[in-house]
């Protein structure tokens, strides 16, 4: 789980509860059930070319991975870890902090492996506290990304928040800390997991509708996670359709049979399908992810295989 992170290795692995298999079948499939729209509406040869075939395909240099796949391993072996990012083929990263370092100890890092952190995630302050974003703003300069984006909402001390207020209240806090980051130069966004997706208020809409209808499309964007999306028992071209030319970052995170993390290409999500509508969405990031990649029962090392798994499922892919 992407949560707000002062460094990698700090928050242990997170706890997700295995899904039902009708769960599984009710959230995982919704890609299935909307596949007939799809083949209605795509040309002839976007219908034909299903998950094995079709002329469109990632830019390698459009593929990254969150740090936060790979956190035990840093923690073990920065330079290293990094450096067998870059002999996989990534040129790019996105951080979830940085490993214990200063920013600039950080960069330098990035910089002797060969690589690029162009996104960052990076909590704002509750309370809002301009001062303390600016100075988060300010690493991420130094850092050189272009992206700037919160990672975690939704959940207070009772559970998952139902109050559309609330969503309300924190939308005004992202569209503020969105203005300072386009003044900074960068690109702010916003991060899901599958809480959002809760009805609010007793009623029809949803908390992930609420934050998307009160931001401001040109001060936030979204970075659609896609597991968590499914997860939330919602189709994310449901959700592309819905926010068309706003998605700039995906995070590409499979699901597998019990609802649980896998690594990218082996569990049920229909990448191929989604990409299909990757213009429409706006994307410009395609991001390996896996939550619990390094930590037991797998060891830290088997972070890096995710990896390359991920990144070689998405160089192959056609769609």
């Amino acid at each position: 789980m992407c949560t707000s992170h002062d460094h990698l290795g700090a928050e242990p692995a997170p706890d997700v509860p295995a899904l039902s298999r009708r769960g599984v079948l009710k959230a995982a499939t919704a890609a299935t059930v909307g596949a007939a729209g799809v083949l209605a509406v795509a040309g002839p040869a976007e219908a034909a070319g299903g998950k094995h075939g079709g002329s469109r395909r990632v830019p390698l240099d459009h593929i990254s991975v969150q740090l936060y796949t790979l956190r035990d391993q840093l923690a073990i072996d920065l330079d290293g870890t990094l450096a067998a990012l870059r002999r996989i083929g990534y040129t790019r990263v996105e951080h979830a902090g940085f490993v214990g370092r200063t920013a600039a100890q950080f960069k330098a890092a990035l910089d002797r492996a060969g690589l690029r952190a162009t996104s960052g995630h990076s909590g704002i302050p509750q309370p809002f506290d301009a001062a303390a974003w600016q100075a988060t703003l300010d690493d991420a300069r130094t850092v050189g990304q272009r992206y700037i984006v919160h990672p975690f909402f939704g959940v207070d001390a009772n559970g998952p928040i139902r109050s559309s207020a609330v969503y309300k209240a924190f939308a005004r806090d992202l569209n503020r800390a969105g203005a300072m980051a386009r003044r900074a130069g960068l690109k702010f966004g916003y991060h899901n997991h599958h809480f959002e997706f809760f009805r609010q208020d007793g009623g029809s809409r949803t908390g992930f509708e609420v934050l998307a209808d009160e931001t401001d499309p040109d001060l936030v964007h979204l970075e659609l996670d896609l597991f968590w999306v499914t997860r939330g028992a919602h189709d994310p071209v449901d959700v592309i359709q819905q926010n068309r030319g706003r998605i700039r970052q995906f995070h590409v995170k499979d699901m597998n049979a019990d609802g649980s993390f896998e690594d990218a290409g082996k569990g049920l999500i229909d990448f191929a399908r989604i990409f299909r509508y990757g213009r429409e969405a706006g994307i410009d990031e395609f991001i390996v992810e896996r939550d619990d990649a390094g930590t037991p029962p797998r060891a830290p090392a088997d972070a890096i295989s995710t990896a390359e798994v991920g990144y070689d499922y998405l160089a192959a892919l056609r769609f």
